[in-house]
């Protein structure tokens, strides 16, 4: 861990409040959290992909919280938990600021950590220049971030809850490669659309599958967020090792009625388009609007955010026993679905998200195809 924070030395820092009001990075060498754990347990006692979960109380202990996590300011930028089981496995939990660094960025300090622990050279070697994702001077917002009027966003608030005071479930869904074949069949049946990936497919059809089990009003405005990579979409594309947040959010508006009532081809259309807008322009007027917009929150109260860490290649988080069994992720936002791959081969994905214990029946039954 020291030799590859020597590379990586701003996860040994700290946060802090600049004159401006803005997070800063102090690179203070206070160095990162570093815990050993034992489990009274078997490894294949725990599935780690539907963390947290009723049934995993186990699993939900194998990442670290330090005491200080609800202030920022005091929390190491990294936690990281060494946790051996009974029959000889283990498991690393990490965790890692999300100010610091998107998916992407931390599979790519996995990998150096793991090739240092094989006594190997950096494949590649991070890029911490921060500048290159900087805001214009001045800034130029030209996509409408902010157009959620005040009524519309009232109209969303007020509508009841039938689900207030259950108990939130955490789920995990696998859709195997024969899945999503029929998913992308019923996606372009109609013919409105001639082609769709995994990607929108799946998205498209738990968006709508959402609303049925939350029974939300046809009149209800649902907002879908899409998490996405914006690395190969700059000019010229952010330097391979950039260690950061490479990500923008891609919004989709729809009425949950239009949403069930159409055919799938009807939501898949909302997610491709939702993902087509995202260029350099778009990411570039992202961020600035982020800059001048700081404190506002750009969220519907009836978000849903997806986010995809199926091209995150886990396998590369060899620290010479192997690759690892399984990953996924340990705390799930509110409000979120997550798709990871399956297996060997990623052909399959599971979708981890969180429901309402009622909605959550629901939902069970609408994912049978």
């Amino acid at each position: 861990m020291a030799k590859i924070l020597v590379h990586y030395y701003p996860l040994a820092g700290r946060l802090r409040l600049g004159s401006d009001g803005k997070h800063i990075v102090e690179c203070t060498n206070e160095g990162v959290l570093f815990v050993e754990a034992r489990a009274n347990c078997n490894m294949d006692h725990v599935d780690v992909k539907v963390i947290p979960d009723e049934h995993s109380e186990t699993a939900g202990k194998l990442v670290y919280r330090s005491p200080d996590s609800e202030n920022v300011l005091e929390m190491p930028l990294m936690t990281a938990q060494f946790t051996r089981f009974k029959c000889g496995g283990f498991a690393l939990g990490l965790s890692i600021s999300h100010r610091m660094t998107d998916g992407m960025s931390a599979m790519g300090f996995i990998k150096s950590w793991a090739e240092t622990a094989r006594g190997m050279p950096l494949t590649t070697k991070p890029v911490l220049d921060r500048s290159i994702l900087r805001s214009r001077q001045p800034p130029k917002i030209d996509f409408p971030f902010g157009q959620y009027a005040p009524a519309e966003t009232s109209s969303v608030s007020n509508i009841s809850n039938p689900f207030q005071g259950e108990q939130i479930l955490t789920k995990c869904f696998l859709f195997d490669s024969n899945k999503l074949a029929i998913l992308k069949n019923m996606a372009m049946e109609d013919g409105t659309i001639k082609s769709c990936s995994n990607f929108t497919a799946l998205t498209a059809f738990v968006w709508r599958a959402r609303c049925k089990a939350l029974q939300m009003n046809p009149d209800q405005t649902t907002q879908l967020l899409l998490i996405v990579d914006v690395r190969s979409k700059l000019n010229p594309p952010l330097p391979k090792g950039y260690f950061g947040n490479g990500i923008v959010t891609s919004s989709c508006l729809g009425r949950a009625g239009e949403l069930i009532k159409n055919p799938l081809s009807f939501a898949v259309e909302e997610v491709q388009n939702g993902i087509k807008m995202v260029n350099e322009e778009y990411a570039r007027s992202w961020i600035d609007y982020i800059e001048v917009k700081r404190a506002k929150d750009f969220r519907l109260p009836s978000h849903f955010i997806v986010s995809s860490w199926t091209r995150l290649s886990i396998e590369c988080a060899d620290f010479g026993w192997g690759e690892p069994a399984q990953f996924g992720c340990a705390n799930l936002p509110k409000d979120s679905g997550f798709f990871l791959p399956d297996g060997k081969e990623k052909k399959g994905i599971n979708l981890i998200l969180d429901l309402p214990v009622t909605a959550m029946s629901t939902f069970q039954e609408l994912m049978l195809l």
